[in-house]
């Protein structure tokens, strides 16, 4: 939210000021702080880019071409909001495609795009009605308990399944997941299915190609709980990007991974896991909530009982997991005071 807010303060001529919690001061800005300026914008940070973000207001912003040296929606999203106000066309160029809902969501309220991602300066938006597919990347965590959980049959309804997210669904059935996407349909601007999957039980180890990462970035961490019981070595590289998440999603994973007993080797950009057997034991969630609920998930299946310390941002993104995991037969209790 920060960084598509960003976009739009930074091309009004009133002063702004955005500010994180613990876990988003520290995330880097200088991804979208950077092109912004270029387009006229004046925003000042703290030291490294981090938040809070200091927007002065200004009179106007001029159109431009960022050829971005990352794959991220948010940095496309940003510039593209960015764009609807400044003088002349702004376009973006990724290095690999990444999500495309905003390219998605633009021509519902009228904006006519420029190409496959840009836009004209003083496009007007119209109202209109939104249809919000289910999240994959909630869902991807039940996808793995089905898979992982003996005697599970599990039926995901009305999933998104937007090709720049969909990675999850790849992955899983080169791990040999009895996973069967059904009902395919349009949904608003977006695909979704019906997402059913059985237990697994030769869940295999596989090479994850870098040219997919981008797609399933959020899901990565529950992927490398996949990859924990599976037969033979997950590889991923790549993934540099799961270090500047709400943790260092890699050296978090692959701490609690390798207190429960499980073989890996971290890097700087990915992991390799050997799969296994996986013993209980005390973990840190980080206070990430997709790494928490990772944990959670392999906990189904682990020997003895895996405590997963800071899940307090659960919240964050799926207030109801607990709940759920409990009503569809998975063991969790919470300790929370």
């Amino acid at each position: 939210a920060m960084r598509l807010l960003a976009g739009v303060l930074a091309a009004q001529n009133f002063d702004s000021v955005l500010i994180g919690d613990e876990s988003l001061s520290q995330r880097p800005m200088n991804r979208i702080v950077g092109p912004l300026r270029e387009m006229g914008a004046r925003i000042e940070t703290e030291e490294d880019g981090r938040p809070p973000l200091r927007i002065s207001g200004t009179s106007g912003l001029h159109g431009m071409h960022y050829d971005s040296p990352i794959a991220s929606a948010q940095v496309k999203s940003c510039l593209l909001l960015a764009g609807l106000y400044a003088n002349g066309q702004t376009t973006v160029a990724e290095p690999l495609t990444s999500r495309d809902h905003t390219e998605k969501m633009l021509p519902a309220f009228g904006v006519d795009l420029v190409g496959n991602c840009g836009v004209a300066g003083g496009s007007q938006l119209r109202g209109t009605v939104i249809r919000v597919p289910s999240d994959i990347s909630s869902a991807a965590f039940f996808m793995v308990a089905a898979a992982i959980v003996p005697g599970s049959d599990l039926l995901l309804k009305q999933v998104g399944i937007n090709q720049t997210r969909d990675g999850i669904i790849h992955v899983l059935q080169a791990m040999q997941v009895d996973l069967v996407v059904e009902n395919r349909r349009a949904f608003g601007q977006e695909e979704v299915a019906d997402i059913r999957v059985r237990h697994s039980p030769a869940v295999q180890g596989t090479d994850i190609p870098e040219t997919i990462v981008p797609s399933l970035i959020d899901e990565l961490p529950v992927i490398f709980a996949l990859a924990a019981v599976a037969d033979g070595t997950t590889r991923l590289r790549g993934a540099a990007e799961l270090r500047v998440k709400e943790s260092d999603r890699l050296a978090v994973m692959a701490q609690g991974l390798a207190n429960l007993g499980v073989a890996l080797t971290e890097y700087d950009d990915g992991m390799d896991v050997v799969g296994g057997r996986v013993n209980g034991g005390t973990v840190d969630g980080a206070g990430d909530h997709r790494c928490a609920m990772s944990f959670c998930i392999l906990g189904q299946v682990a020997s003895g009982e895996v405590g997963v310390d800071g899940c307090e941002n659960i919240d964050t993104s799926y207030p109801g997991f607990v709940k759920d995991l409990a009503r569809l037969g998975g063991v969790i209790r919470s300790t929370a005071v």
